[in-house]
């Protein structure tokens, strides 16, 4: 599994690329408790990190990459692909957020849609690789994507030293992995509390099953957090280190969702706010001490955003 020392050593490789974003307390809500604002990071998500990470460890001879993604890892790739002069063929599906098919095509990558299910875009992608020679770059279960998205794990920590607990929300997993690899492996006393939507508990499903298991379907507005099966990676991670899963209902992420623009002042799509929704639904067991929660992404549809500011 990943460590701590490939964490750092992503840190370093993807500095050029991904930002530090800034940890920033709730004005709104629970005392003590912080917001770590991917939804500023480059292309609006924590994915870049991963994705850089990457594709910069690709071999000198890669002659381009290929992708799945509803959003936000199909601009990953496409920023970091386009970063190192790699081409790159990204697979969305057919219902994607137009903003993030929008976001993938100005860094410069073909979009092809592959179909309504993420088995169709994977099996899609899988096929364009093999009659590319093309490399693919997995959205989640990979151990260099873990150990990029574990940088927001770094940066929380050096932010706030006492962190007593850190929120992150699930989608295959590859954000929790490496988050909580980099806080138990520096603090193991840091609780990490995993936040699914009810409409979609892939990862709630394998843990409790003790073995990956596959949703025959998922039905959430956190268009993000929509695999139908975790990783074999992200899952062992899970169950080594992440201390409790908790559900939340499409509801309780749009009211989220819906606080953060117009009380904090930050755009966050509803994937992005599942964790505050499970701060402010009194969900999970919280410690005495300080609180950050993971805004894993802010593009959001136009659309939505003009709904959830009325």
């Amino acid at each position: 599994m990943v460590s701590l020392d490939d964490i750092r050593s992503a840190r370093d490789r993807i500095a050029g690329l991904a930002v530090r974003t800034p940890l920033l307390p709730l004005k709104d809500g629970r005392p003590g408790t912080w917001l770590k604002c991917e939804n500023l990071q480059r292309t609006g998500a924590f994915k870049v990190r991963g994705a850089a990470n990457r594709i910069a460890r690709l071999p000198s001879d890669c002659r381009g990459v290929v992708a799945h993604s509803s959003g936000n890892h199909a601009q990953a790739v496409a920023c970091a692909a386009r970063a190192r002069g790699l081409p790159a063929c990204i697979v969305m599906l057919d219902q994607s957020v137009a903003v993030k098919v929008e976001g993938t095509r100005a860094y410069g990558a073909e979009v092809v849609f592959g179909g309504p299910t993420s088995a169709s875009i994977q099996a899609r992608a899988d096929a364009i690789a093999q009659e590319r020679g093309w490399v693919l770059v997995s959205p989640f279960n990979q151990p260099d994507i873990i150990a990029g998205q574990g940088t927001v794990g770094l940066e929380i920590l050096e932010a706030l030293p006492d962190v007593a607990a850190v929120l992150v929300p699930i989608g295959g997993g590859g954000l929790i992995s490496g988050v909580a690899t980099a806080l138990k492996e520096t603090r193991p006393g840091i609780r990490v509390i995993g936040v699914e939507p009810e409409g979609a508990p892939t990862m709630t499903v394998s843990v409790r099953a003790g073995k990956l298991t596959a949703l025959p379907s998922v039905d959430t507005v956190a268009d993000g957090l929509k695999p139908v099966c975790a990783g074999d990676l992200t899952l062992a991670t899970a169950q080594r280190y992440v201390d409790e899963i908790v559900l939340v209902s499409d509801a309780e992420i749009l009211d989220a969702a819906r606080h953060l623009i117009l009380r904090e002042k930050l755009v966050v799509e509803p994937s992005g706010a599942a964790a505050l929704a499970a701060v402010r639904a009194g969900k999970g067991t919280l410690p005495d001490g300080p609180v950050a929660v993971v805004l894993s992404g802010g593009n959001i549809e136009p659309s939505r955003l003009v709904e959830l500011a009325r």
